[in-house]
């Protein structure tokens, strides 16, 4: 599932940087997180960073964007897909 950010929010800033995905915002009153962006960190790291360091627990799994670990990296490869052209276009070292 995609992660969210509750009203208990109080916009202290430490999330958004933590977010390897850009999936982090501000929003209208508190910050906000885009599910199409928001892999619950799979492919970065083993947990979500937010919610590591959020000090008033306020993100908890996004009930209406319910997603397998599979689906959260097939998100994963959709995101970083940009930067792998530039990986496999690259010669092979010459011999």
């Amino acid at each position: 599932m995609a992660l969210m950010i509750t009203d208990e929010c109080i916009n202290c800033d430490v999330c958004e940087p933590e977010c390897p995905n850009q999936a982090i915002s501000m929003g209208a009153e508190f910050y906000v997180i885009d599910p199409a962006k928001c892999t619950e960190c799979v492919g970065h790291f083993d947990e979500p960073q937010c919610v590591q360091v959020c000090p008033v627990s306020c993100i908890p799994q996004h009930p209406a964007h319910v997603e397998t670990r599979e689906m959260l990296w097939a998100k994963f490869h959709r995101l970083t897909a940009a930067d792998e052209p530039m990986a496999t276009s690259m010669s092979p070292p010459a011999a």
